[in-house]
């Protein structure tokens, strides 16, 4: 993606009109923006692959075609938003608290243009009333479960400030998203080669850090096995080859075991190979990666988070014991599957010893590819709460885990970016990459381990700040 201050604002003129459906009731249809915003600075995992195929916002344009002329924007591969919005009647944008500055700007300059601007996604939901502020109206959760309200809104010019379902749509009555409006000559090669895929939604768990229940809501729900081998089916016959990758995008795929253990069986023999975020207390049984690499498993991505059970308590993430994370990593590694394992820093319990504890169980396990993030209250959920009077500031565009925005109880900020950057250096140098990898993984692992390698080298604490 381009500098930001190098990319050219488009007018109307230039942005390709997705699908145009017919006028209804002899009244133009109306014409719709769908935008998702840039982020701020490249996030780490931008530095190293092209960003993901957008699958919330494709769903948006999914469901609008079939009553609206829809054209979708996305600044993250270099496309540009325009600064005229005449040419359109809806300005529709999703936002995570790390670009949600950026989503307010545009929605500022539409609004003020006369259009109606509809914002949506995490943040919007987590943070409704300050969203109100630059909206027309503001959608909480998943949009396919108010579209039909939202639609007879839009078009009898009726919007309310706020859409919230009462009950969520069954994942079996959700049809999956029409990739086919991506499929352009000027994005091609633009996206990761991976294809977002959802299975479940939602989480009954409740961890103190995180969104995903008022986002997707408390109840598990699942497609059914057929529904997820459908899609697959879809992707094969529009691409014209099987041997396509996919990344499962659930929080958490193997919530319900029948389900997943249904769905991998299902999968083996066709042709595919996939990486998924999944349970650490459901690969304690040898079976399920075994099952797993048979149905094209590649990578699994496991949120051991800390080595400290203090610090897992305070979490609420009851399906780590820490007891446990060598015998789940021997089973997941038996079958040739590689681990890209998450550690959480800058909690209230970590110390100095924290850093070394994690060096020693990545480089005793292997972990081919381990994540760092620091703890960030995210805005809404109750740890942002607990943490308001440590919070240093309240500048969105650096909640991306990738900055320090409180002040831990027993570190402060120097000693703990000290350590983060240390631990970055030590794991990922030649000899922490040469003893960590098995050279038989995917090829875009050590390509990966590679390219943070030398990320790690440049790294300074301000960059944290």
């Amino acid at each position: 993606m381009p500098p930001v201050d190098s990319m050219r604002l488009a007018s109307a003129s230039d942005l390709p009109l997705l699908v145009s459906p017919p006028s209804r009731n002899g009244s133009p249809p109306k014409r719709w923006l769908l935008v998702h915003p840039r982020n701020p600075a490249r996030l780490l995992v931008e530095t190293f692959s092209k960003p993901s195929l957008p699958l919330g916002l494709l769903m948006v344009a999914t469901l609008a075609q079939q009553h609206f002329p829809v054209t979708l924007r996305d600044e993250r591969i270099g496309e540009s938003v325009p600064e005229d919005f005449s040419a359109y009647d809806v300005v529709a944008i999703t936002a995570r608290t790390v670009n949600v500055r950026r989503a307010y700007q545009i929605a500022d300059q539409a609004l003020a243009q006369g259009r109606r601007v509809i914002l949506g996604g995490v943040h919007p939901t987590m943070q409704p009333d300050e969203a109100r502020q630059h909206a027309s109206a503001v959608v909480l959760g998943e949009i396919e479960s108010v579209w039909d309200e939202l639609v007879a809104d839009v078009q009898h010019d009726t919007l309310k400030p706020l859409y919230q379902a009462q009950t969520l749509k069954p994942l079996t009555d959700i049809e999956h998203a029409d990739f086919e409006l991506l499929r352009t000559p000027v994005r091609q090669g633009k996206y990761a080669f991976r294809i977002p895929l959802v299975g479940t939604k939602g989480c009954p768990v409740g961890c103190t850090f995180c969104c995903t229940p008022q986002i997707y809501g408390k109840v598990y729900r699942t497609r059914t096995p057929e529904h997820v081998i459908a899609e697959i089916q879809y992707h094969q016959a529009r691409l014209g080859r099987r041997a396509l990758h996919f990344s499962f995008m659930d929080d958490n795929i193997s919530a319900r075991s029948v389900f997943i253990e249904e769905l991998l069986e299902r999968m083996i023999g066709l042709g595919v190979r996939w990486n998924a975020n999944i349970s650490m207390n459901f690969l304690q049984q040898p079976h399920i990666p075994e099952l797993a690499r048979r149905a094209g498993c590649e990578v699994l991505n496991i949120g051991f988070e800390s080595l400290d059970p203090e610090t897992i308590k305070q979490m609420g993430k009851g399906s780590n014991r820490i007891g446990m994370y060598d015998t789940v990593v021997a089973n997941v590694q038996r079958h040739g599957i590689a681990i890209q394992g998450y550690f959480i820093f800058g909690l209230d319990t970590d110390t100095e010893a924290s850093f070394a504890e994690t060096y020693a169980f990545i480089m005793r396990n292997r972990i081919e590819m381990p994540v760092f993030t620091l703890a960030t209250p995210f805005p809404g959920t109750p740890w942002y709460a607990e943490m308001q009077p440590r919070l240093q500031h309240k500048n969105w565009d650096k909640y991306d885990v990738q900055h320090s925005v409180y002040v831990p109880a027993k570190l402060d900020q120097e000693r703990l970016l000290t350590n983060y950057i240390k631990l970055y250096r030590e794991v990922f140098s030649w000899r922490g990459i040469q003893r960590r990898l098995n050279w038989n993984r995917p090829s875009w692992v050590t390509l990966a381990n590679v390219g943070i390698h030398f990320f790690a080298q440049r790294l300074k604490p301000q960059q944290f700040v």
